[in-house]
């Protein structure tokens, strides 16, 4: 089912958290953030919202660190319910398409709870002193649907994010694949 995120909370603060990654390491925010910002993003390896922009997240994140922006995605999907978002598959899909950030297992959807996250891909890009400046989309694609020319909306806002430290009043909201919640 999809899902939209709420528009951005200006200022809200990133949540502390100290997750494993694919790597072997875990990371804490701290280890994450750069001198220009950070770029948490809520992804999985099954959704088809995600799989229709992956090599545009490895692109944007890439180009990102080189702005002095932190990147890192983190999965907290319900892997018994959901096998292709178990650990040993995220490892595989980070090998595969060569992320250039740190993928998080956050196993029992602690931040995912704590950032409020509501689907996969969800973008939460945060200036230097981990204010939140953009809740948005990555761009117009949608799931069957691309074409080359696209605005780069989560580059161009987090690039106005690592000059100046706020992001653009005016932002699209992600849409993707819920969250996949364990059952209570």
């Amino acid at each position: 089912m999809a899902a939209t995120p709420p528009v951005c909370d200006f200022g809200w603060q990133a949540q502390p958290f100290a997750l494993p990654a694919t790597d072997g390491k875990t990371y804490t925010l701290d280890d994450l953030k750069d001198d220009n910002g950070l770029l948490v993003m809520f992804i999985c390896n099954h959704c088809p919202y995600v799989l229709a922009v992956l090599d545009k997240i490895v692109r944007d994140a890439s180009d990102l660190k080189a702005l002095g922006v932190g990147v890192a995605a983190i999965c907290s999907n319900d892997p018994q319910a959901y096998p292709a978002d178990n650990f040993d598959n995220m490892r595989k899909m980070a090998l595969d398409h060569a992320f250039p950030f740190p993928y998080l297992h956050d196993a029992d959807q602690s931040v995912a709870r704590a950032y409020d996250a509501a689907c996969t891909p969800d973008f939460f890009g945060f200036n230097g002193k981990l204010g939140l400046q953009y809740r948005g989309r990555l761009d117009a694609t949608r799931v069957n649907r691309e074409a080359p020319d696209l605005r780069r909306d989560l580059y161009e806002a987090m690039k106005q994010v690592a000059e100046t430290g706020k992001g653009p009043a005016e932002q699209i909201p992600s849409m993707g694949c819920s969250i996949k919640w364990k059952a209570a």
